[in-house]
């Protein structure tokens, strides 16, 4: 039986990365939403995002096809389009696996100037 599972929203991550950074609630949403954006940009770009450990974003070329309604059984031309397809990384499906809600890393550098464990904060982006 699965646990009691509920939404979270943007706004819940928000405050969550707020209260443990210390940062406003204002620059952690700018931050996200900046991110988000930045995600959708390359995806619509055509772009693939890789986050090691975490997952891969992609764009796919679904091509048309016929389809029936399954109440009248009448055909009916589904037409081609692009999308979006996450394959989740190893590290993310053993810990959802495990039900490990540690994070990955234990606190965040102050200031940014630093992350633990020697990454830098691009260390984990693909960039070309």
């Amino acid at each position: 039986m699965e646990p009691d599972t509920h939404t979270v929203t943007k706004r819940d991550l928000v405050q969550r990365i707020s209260d443990s950074t210390g940062q406003t609630t204002v620059l952690v949403r700018d931050i996200i939403q900046r991110f988000l954006d930045e995600v959708a940009n390359e995806l619509v770009r055509g772009n693939r995002l890789e986050f090691r450990k975490f997952g891969v974003f992609e764009v796919r070329y679904r091509p048309g096809r016929m389809a029936q309604n399954p109440k009248t059984l009448e055909k009916v031309p589904v037409p081609p389009k692009r999308v979006v397809k996450f394959k989740v990384g190893n590290v993310m499906r053993r810990r959802v696996e495990d039900g490990d809600t540690k994070p990955q890393f234990a606190s965040v550098a102050p200031a940014m100037g630093g992350e633990p464990g020697g990454m830098t904060p691009t260390s984990s982006i693909n960039r070309p």
